[in-house]
């Protein structure tokens, strides 16, 4: 299928009341394909946040879309998109630990890339479990040394991190010591469910 078939399919697929971002609704999108317009399509169709009436499908024809278009860090963010409505959206607000003493010295990659550990408590002890997740910052390219930044985790065994909610804090590490400290700020379930806060649309 071609781009704009694809496109087109994944329109068909948004709520009717839903808006992203910027306040576009999937109507927008198809004006702009109708114009052969692609790229802004596609922009409008990534925008939508929330997991309410996401698909996988949905996601998956726009990451297909977006490779055949050579945009491949959108076609990253779509089957990243893809995992979280399988698996749920955990958004963290993440402070890097300052490189003069047990931070990283080198930028973290913005899209997907990282893998670290992370402990379910502020002040974890040698015995604190320890749990994967790919780490996705937000509005940035990359995380400097020491930056601070909100960053959406994908977990590697998601059921272990169901019972966390808005406020708590985890520790992230790469090695010993802490590489950074976060603070859950958003927790949607897969389905829509958000503990603690009404999902979005």
């Amino acid at each position: 299928m071609d781009v704009s078939g694809l496109l087109r399919r994944a329109a068909a697929l948004v709520s009717p009341d839903a808006r992203s971002d910027a306040g576009a609704c999937s109507n927008d999108a198809v004006d702009y394909l109708n114009h052969s317009e692609w790229e802004l399509a596609l922009d409008i169709l990534t925008d939508f946040d929330g997991l309410t009436w996401h698909t996988v499908e949905y996601w998956d024809l726009l990451a297909t879309a977006a490779g055949h278009m050579s945009r491949e860090h959108d076609a990253a963010w779509c089957r990243w998109r893809a995992s979280e409505t399988r698996h749920g959206v955990i958004r963290v607000d993440l402070q890097l630990a300052d490189p003069g003493t047990s931070g990283r010295r080198s930028p973290i990659p913005g899209a997907g890339v990282l893998r670290p550990m992370w402990a379910f408590s502020a002040t974890p002890g040698p015995d604190t479990p320890r749990h994967i997740a790919r780490m996705w910052v937000e509005f940035l390219p990359a995380l400097p040394p020491g930056g601070r930044a909100s960053v959406r985790l994908l977990p590697l065994a998601p059921e272990s991190w169901a019972h966390l909610a808005p406020g708590d804090v985890i520790t992230m590490y790469e090695a010993e010591p802490v590489s950074g400290v976060a603070t859950i700020i958003q927790v949607l379930q897969a389905g829509g469910g958000a503990p603690g806060q009404p999902g979005d649309t």
